[in-house]
């Protein structure tokens, strides 16, 4: 397999242009005249600043066009994961104050009852390439009777005209110990502070005009969401994948000579099991730019994904609350094996101790970051929860790591309970008060194991009361029912007892440390 280099990109030209799905092509031209129409049709609605616009999609060009239209009226996009329950979707749409749902026909099966009153439903007919990769059948794939349409909503509207609001990022729900998700409201930039965070994003995504990319990972993330919504007016070539295939993914780099990929961590150990015979069969040499984030990249992982690209394996570290304050190229990882790199310009980092005095080079505490032009936010609804994470000015996402002597960061572990799997942030106290309401459940622990695909998996431990039997596949079932797939636990085993604290909480780092021994990280 050849090494990554920008010989071949000259005749990028003479390719395919604009934002690509399946067999869909969406030019430029047209892209934004949708998106403007989109917003007259949204402010049609009453949908004004600072209003909340749900998205309820797979990856797909109305996902972008209704986020974008969004942002042109100063109003926030808030993506929701479309994994979620009816439960979930309910709580979303009620906390944002959702005044608009635009949502894949069939992913509104079974949900309508969790829309609150109130809220305007648009439904996109669910596309061929989403069809096949999801199985959705012909029928749910197709819009209720009745039912307010995308394309036929915006084609009505005339192309809002003149120059947009000043837009704000998507109000982005991430989990967070409470159990309910938290709405990340960021306020709107000023102009100097525009410019500023789109040459960040530019350094850590890689981004130039004449790009050519793809995205796999689901859109509603954080950091896919902010990846996307730039390259989509940014990019020659914008391919919107439905999910993430790897053979797929080195077919398109092949035919449409991509130059940037945004990844995490599983996606590299996916692409590395394919048989040699199928990655030999690709030329991945036009990529320039591979950056990934989301997840702790094992070593070994990263290394092969270097030896068979290039030096062109770049990675980032921040959050959703923080943006990407540290960037690595290749390079300097090679050079300081395990880092996820030095603080970009503009952030201020600290390692501190529990009370917050910044600890030297090699000490390891709790991380505190912020970008100094990238604007402030609050938890929509909870601003004491904003206040819980800021110390002098700074904010933390529950990681603990340290600093080398040459101003390099590690990660070593993290101070919450979170999970992190594929790339995906999960967070155990959630699942936690669902099981501990089943019938039968005595106490339970909920927290990450190691896995050799997604880094870690979710394993429960689970008390039953006296006397009652249950059973680890029964629970699995029952979880399903109230939560998302990927918030079920990959693993329950069934104790008869529980080790406790003096106080008599769960020992969970009693109960971690048997998976975790050997396997390079803290518990």
């Amino acid at each position: 397999m050849g090494k990554a280099t920008s010989e071949r990109c000259e005749d990028s030209v003479s390719l395919t242009n604009g934002i690509l799905s399946g067999e869909r092509l969406l030019g430029p031209a047209a892209f934004d005249e949708r998106l403007r129409r989109a917003a007259s049709a949204f402010a049609a609605l009453g949908v004004r600043r600072d209003d909340c616009v749900a998205v309820l999609l797979r990856n797909d060009f109305p996902f972008l066009e209704a986020s974008l239209a969004a942002q042109r009226l100063g109003a926030y996009a808030v993506p929701v994961n479309w994994h979620f329950k009816a439960e979930e979707v309910h709580y979303v749409l009620t906390d944002s104050g959702a005044k608009v749902l635009v949502a894949h026909a069939d992913l509104l099966a079974g949900l309508r009852g969790a829309v609150p009153a109130g809220v305007t439903v648009i439904e996109v007919p669910t596309p061929p390439e989403i069809v096949q990769a999801y199985r959705v059948t012909p029928e749910a794939a197709r819009p209720a009777p009745g039912a307010r349409i995308w394309d036929e909503l915006i084609a009505a509207h005339p192309p809002q005209d003149g120059p947009p609001a000043p837009a704000s990022d998507s109000m982005v729900y991430t989990s967070g110990t409470t159990g309910h998700p938290k709405g990340v409201r960021r306020k709107p930039a000023t102009e100097e502070e525009r410019i500023k965070v789109e040459e960040m994003r530019n350094l850590v995504y890689g981004f130039r005009p004449g790009m050519r990319t793809a995205i796999a990972a689901p859109m509603y993330h954080s950091a896919p969401n902010a990846f996307s919504l730039r390259a989509a007016r940014l990019a020659e070539l914008f391919i919107v994948m439905p999910r993430f295939d790897p053979e797929a993914v080195l077919a398109a780099i092949d035919k449409e000579k991509l130059t940037h990929l945004w990844l995490v961590p599983t996606m590299f150990v996916r692409l590395l099991k394919l048989p040699a015979e199928v990655r030999a069969r690709y030329d991945v040499s036009s990529l320039q730019f591979i950056i990934h984030a989301g997840a702790p990249c094992p070593p070994d992982v990263k290394e092969a994904m270097i030896g068979w690209v290039g030096p062109i394996v770049h990675e980032y570290y921040g959050g959703t609350e923080s943006g990407p304050v540290v960037f690595c190229t290749s390079a300097e990882w090679l050079a300081h094996r395990g880092t996820v790199g030095k603080p970009i310009p503009g952030s201020h980092v600290e390692v501190q101790d529990d009370n917050g005095n910044e600890l030297p080079a090699g000490q390891q505490g709790e991380i505190f970051m912020r970008i100094s032009y990238y604007p402030d936010f609050t938890y929509h609804n909870l601003p004491e929860k904003r206040r819980e994470i800021d110390r002098k000015g700074l904010i933390t996402c529950g990681d603990v790591g340290y600093f080398d002597e040459d101003g390099f960061l590690y990660i070593r572990d993290r101070k919450r309970d979170m999970v992190i799997s594929g790339g995906v942030n999960i967070y155990p106290a959630e699942i936690e008060s669902v099981l501990a309401a089943l019938d039968g459940v005595r106490d339970c622990a909920v927290f990450g194991i190691p896995d050799a695909e997604y880094g870690e998996a979710l394993m429960a431990l689970v008390q039953p009361l006296e006397g009652r039997t249950l059973a680890p596949e029964a629970i699995r079932a029952e979880l399903r029912q109230h939560l998302a797939d990927y918030k079920v636990p990959k693993h329950v085993e069934v104790r008869q007892e529980l080790p406790r604290e003096d106080s008599g909480k769960i020992f969970k780092r009693v109960l971690r440390e048997p998976y975790w021994q050997g396997a390079g990280r803290a518990v």
